[in-house]
């Protein structure tokens, strides 16, 4: 049967996801407005627990972080210029959220839409992903780089120390990105201005120590948990990486992104950003539309659903095996490359077929 052109699958997929780009305004006021008011109030609550108990303070930085991330979203969106329709209002939301989440607005922007053009390509790795080696790759590297990819993805690292690096330390001075980016490079030095501007009334109005009782827990936690779900919406078994000749921007979208079934209290405070895989297909729309546009287009089921308990497993993963297609952990390396074997052998009876059958089945425009 003859495949479609790119520009069938292009026409195919914007067809049944049109209706749902844009931007609502009233939502996005409702959304922006409720969320800083409820975190404004947390935060109160967690000044005032001091004088109680730290353990309280902890046990209120819970929903404070999820408050967090909700912003966050709205940033990402503001990013993408669909969560309000002006996009100058678009950009003086994305840097004011910018700054209380510690992310410089214009420079998160331009290397999230590097993410979105290059998101399973193997050829464009390194900007706003988690970095993945193939298999030959890995092989390849000395033990000493072995032992460094090893720290680098072990879930102390990427969870723990990860996000302070990310959000308070590399994007501070992220010299990753060229001197020639201009307006980034503005971004981050007027982000870092208001941060020193914020931390400066905080010491006057509440007192640096309290402050950083408060504040650094929300941070770090809301921090980890933002990049655990980057993480596990591109990191599982059957995700999608092909060389760029190869690459294909469709079903890097909807192979390579994963569905998050959440409880509804969870996508409430991740803006949604579970429904990944419709994100990724298009990213004009909004957080407020992801759902409803999941729900009423049957063809986006056909997709990887992670539960939260299946998600864990997926900490396990670490390389791309081109020879099995899809990814494996530390130990299954082991056991195919280093006892004499020199390629994945496939996969055995039943995991074989249900495999094979959801590649199949996932992105599927073959009723064109």
């Amino acid at each position: 049967m003859e495949m479609p052109s790119t520009a069938e699958v292009q026409a195919y997929w914007n067809k049944l996801l049109k209706p749902y780009k844009g931007a609502i305004d009233r939502k996005a006021w409702f959304q922006l407005l409720t969320t800083t008011a409820l975190l404004a109030v947390n935060w109160f609550l967690m000044l005032k627990s001091l004088e109680i108990s730290y353990w309280l303070t902890l046990v209120l930085a819970i929903p404070a972080v999820g408050l967090q991330l909700r912003l966050f979203i709205f940033l990402h969106d503001c990013s993408h210029g669909c969560f309000f329709k002006s996009r100058r209002l678009n950009n003086a939301v994305g840097f004011i959220i910018g700054v209380l989440t510690l992310t410089p607005f214009a420079y998160w922007r331009r290397t999230h839409a590097i993410h979105h053009g290059t998101s399973g390509d193997l050829d464009h790795r390194g900007f706003g992903d988690v970095r993945t080696l193939t298999v030959n790759e890995y092989r390849q590297r000395s033990r000493k780089g072995k032992l460094a990819y090893r720290i680098y993805r072990h879930p102390l690292v990427l969870l723990g120390f990860g996000p302070f690096y990310q959000f308070v330390l590399k994007q501070r001075l992220p010299l990753d990105i060229p001197r020639t980016w201009k307006r980034e490079w503005s971004s981050v030095m007027w982000t870092n201005l208001f941060i020193v501007a914020s931390l400066l009334l905080a010491w006057w109005l509440v007192g640096l120590e309290r402050f950083a009782l408060v504040q650094v827990p929300i941070v770090l936690l809301s921090g980890s948990a933002g990049i655990w779900l980057f993480y596990i919406q591109h990191q599982f078994e059957d995700t999608y990486w092909r060389w760029h000749e190869e690459w294909d921007f469709h079903r890097a979208g909807i192979e390579g992104s994963s569905l998050y079934d959440l409880p509804g209290l969870l996508h409430w405070f991740t803006g949604n950003i579970g429904f990944h895989h419709v994100h990724h297909l298009a990213s004009m729309i909004p957080n407020y539309r992801l759902q409803s546009c999941f729900n009423q287009v049957p063809e986006l089921h056909k997709v990887t659903r992670l539960t939260i308990r299946e998600s864990l497993r997926c900490a396990r993963l670490h390389l791309w095996d081109e020879a099995g297609d899809h990814l494996i952990s530390f130990r299954r390396y082991r056991q195919l490359y280093e006892k004499g074997a020199v390629a994945a052998p496939p996969l055995e009876g039943k995991e074989e077929i249900s495999l094979a059958a959801r590649k199949r089945h996932l992105a599927g425009v073959k009723n064109l």
